[in-house]
């Protein structure tokens, strides 16, 4: 089975599988799944997912770029749901790639619970160095007790009869934000979900105002910069897009409970796909991890989308800690770009489309 990563790029050194998939799927074709019921739970780019094609399986994840993985390296047969509400029955197995964000698996785990008997089998998969003692907390207090696989290739399984009780989940949760008088709505896999990060907080310092028409919140989350943007220019029309679904419902929720317009709303990959030449001005902070993946890669596709879409004398304006450097990646791609400030931690810098 050859999977590729998504988006497809020539040359692409990254895999689109770990040694995690490789030993979940070991174990599970040692067992008869025949007319069982199996729960696929953040599946990176289709390895769970095709690798148990033919099978009673339904696949969740929150990720447009898994999504759509998933969808290429199936040849469009599994079409991935992108809301844990849109899970029904019961289920007797749960395979869960444990996500970074415990409060993610946390709000997965009670949200999988009404889907689960005394029957139900959950088994995790993990890189080591990835495996947070926090997951074996959350499948105590949720599934039950747990056992481990021994360590194959760095990677190891995490089993759990489900013994307890549905539980409700505790999110999204409503946060309190310094500057804003209501109160903002975060699902579990956003960012900084808790509280304000330092380097928003800064950003929203320098959230510019003028006769911008359109004004796009590139990699949104919460909808907070978006948010603030309208405040200062109420009458520009508002796009929220993040490759996050969870994102997505909570900017729309937020901005629905400050403003009583309407805004558009774009689950993609960055900006990918989206009309040329249409706006005015786009705010990024681009995140610098794709999962446990590192690199600048989304942030210079976040660049590139954000130019192909601002009109001729759009602005750009991101925000990224001084030692990226992005005000370099700017100049190169737009042929200008200047610092707006700096602290001791981020720089925010813009640029203008010149033709």
């Amino acid at each position: 089975m050859k999977l590729q990563r998504y988006p497809v790029k020539k040359n692409d050194t990254l895999q689109a599988w770990d040694s995690a998939d490789e030993l979940l799927l070991k174990h599970m074709k040692t067992l008869e799944l025949t007319g069982k019921r199996i729960l696929i739970v953040n599946d990176h780019f289709g390895a769970l997912s095709c690798g148990l094609d033919g099978f009673d399986c339904t696949t969740y994840t929150d990720s447009f770029v898994a999504s759509m993985g998933i969808r290429l390296n199936s040849g469009q047969r599994i079409q991935p749901l992108n809301s844990l509400s849109a899970l029904t029955g019961v289920y007797d197995f749960v395979l869960i790639q444990i996500p970074k964000n415990m409060s993610f698996f946390e709000d997965i785990l009670c949200r999988i619970s009404s889907h689960l008997n005394s029957d139900s089998q959950l088994v995790c998969t993990s890189m080591v160095k990835h495996l947070a003692p926090t997951s074996f907390d959350l499948l105590n207090k949720y599934i039950g007790a747990t056992t481990t696989s021994l360590a194959e290739k760095k990677a190891r399984l995490v089993f759990a009869r489900f013994e307890k009780s549905p539980s409700p989940s505790p999110y999204p949760q409503t946060v309190k934000l310094d500057s804003f008088e209501l109160p903002f709505s975060n699902n579990s896999n956003l960012f900084s979900r808790d509280k304000l990060d330092i380097g928003s907080r800064f950003f929203l310092e320098h959230i510019p105002h003028g006769n911008f028409k359109t004004i796009l919140d590139l990699g949104c989350a919460n909808g907070v910069i978006g948010i603030k943007a309208k405040q200062l220019n109420p009458d520009a029309q508002l796009i929220f897009s993040d490759e996050s679904a969870m994102a997505i419902e909570s900017a729309q929720t937020n901005y629905q409970n400050h403003f009583k317009d309407s805004a558009a709303y774009v689950w993609t990959n960055c900006f990918e796909g989206q009309p040329r030449g249409t706006l005015d001005l786009v705010l990024c902070n681009p995140p610098f991890h794709q999962g446990t993946t590192v690199g600048d890669f989304i942030a210079l596709q976040m660049f590139q989308d954000a130019f192909d879409a601002l009109k001729v004398g759009g602005v750009l304006r991101v925000i990224g800690n001084s030692h990226l450097g992005y005000q370099v990646r700017l100049k190169k791609l737009f042929g200008n770009a200047k610092i707006v400030d700096t602290n001791q931690k981020f720089l925010i810098c813009e640029a203008v489309k010149k033709s």
